[in-house]
């Protein structure tokens, strides 16, 4: 008897976590009208697995059109059901790449930026070293004349030295929150990174995707069917 209750407690929480994701993922597939394809996708859910009940346990009291049409619809609500799972775990992976993504498009405006700040530094310094060399080598020039050129210039290239100085620090210290994020995200990825190179040789973004892609087939192709055997496996030990 424990055996029983604890079969049939696993057929309905496959099923329920089955119809969870799929239902999650028709609701992705067609965010127009979110809360009517819940409803439509519990119902469903709900309906194939009474339904694969029913065939089993009138199997031979049915008739050939009810138990064709029955099985055919089974067949059919599972595959809905399999692709509302693929379309759900593949909104989550589209989700972490978008910000993953997102923040490594982040990383490189601030590099950017950070490159032109550099630039204006050495611009600046490079000008300030030419100006003291001009000190030494226009001595014959008046001194007063050079001295208040030079003021005029060394000021404003000391204050664009600052400028661009600061610049770099600030963008320093914003790339470091956004570089400790993206590290994070390679950690999390960092399983199927290992799975793509273990099956395609490769961890880049294109072999990650299709290890993605091959481990949600797998789990599609595991997870309803289970469902509805379990389903099928407890009436079988109640009946026995």
């Amino acid at each position: 008897m424990f055996y029983i209750a604890l079969l049939f407690l696993s057929a309905l929480a496959v099923s329920g976590i089955a119809g969870y994701f799929s239902i999650l993922g028709l609701m992705a597939i067609f965010p127009g009208s979110p809360i009517p394809v819940a409803i439509m996708g519990a119902t469903l859910e709900v309906a194939k697995l009474v339904t694969a009940s029913w065939i089993y346990r009138n199997w031979k009291q049915a008739n050939l059109l009810l138990k064709s049409y029955f099985t055919f619809a089974v067949i059919l609500l599972s595959l809905i059901t399999s692709i509302g799972i693929f379309g759900y775990l593949s909104k989550a992976h589209i989700e972490h790449t978008t910000v993953g993504g997102s923040s490594q498009l982040q990383i490189a405006q601030l590099e950017s930026k950070k490159t032109s700040a550099e630039r204006r530094l050495k611009n600046a310094q490079t000008s300030l070293d030419t100006l003291d060399r001009l000190t030494t080598a226009e001595d014959v020039l008046d001194a007063n004349f050079i001295r208040n050129r030079q003021k005029r210039e060394r000021t404003s290239l000391n204050k664009e030295i600052e400028e661009a100085t600061a610049d770099i620090e600030d963008i320093e210290t914003g790339l470091i929150p956004l570089k400790t994020k993206n590290l994070k995200l390679e950690a999390e990825v960092g399983p199927i990174k290992y799975v793509a190179e273990m099956f395609y040789g490769s961890s880049d973004g294109a072999s990650v995707d299709k290890a993605v892609r091959m481990m949600i087939m797998l789990l599609i192709f595991v997870f309803d069917p289970l469902a509805i055997l379990l389903v099928i496996a407890a009436n079988i030990s109640i009946l026995s």
